[in-house]
């Protein structure tokens, strides 16, 4: 019961069931060794969580822009200079936001 305890935890702090399963394998065979790699794992997840809440908030931005922009028509944004929505760049809009 605790195991499934573990892992619901985990889940819900967004470790994915592979980073889970690598926690409790490695709890499992730490043989009384303190560092079960919580401390590594959890700081690279905070660093994770932490740049998608930044990618989040430059959509947030945006959205708000093009809302107050009165933006209504991806197509004749797309065209338009004044319209806050980042059509210029790469075919991707800029930097890839990943929110997944």
């Amino acid at each position: 019961m605790t195991v499934l305890r573990v892992i619901k935890v985990a889940q819900r702090l967004g470790f994915t069931l592979e980073e889970v399963a690598d926690l409790v394998e490695a709890a499992a065979h730490r043989h009384g060794k303190s560092d079960s790699g919580l401390q590594a794992r959890a700081t690279a997840k905070l660093a994770e969580v932490e740049q998608k809440i930044a990618d989040l908030q430059t959509i947030r931005d945006t959205l708000v822009q093009a809302v107050d922009a009165g933006c209504d028509d991806l197509v004749a944004c797309a065209v338009s200079s004044c319209c806050p929505l980042p059509f210029s760049g790469p075919a991707d809009g800029g930097r890839h936001v990943d929110l997944n």
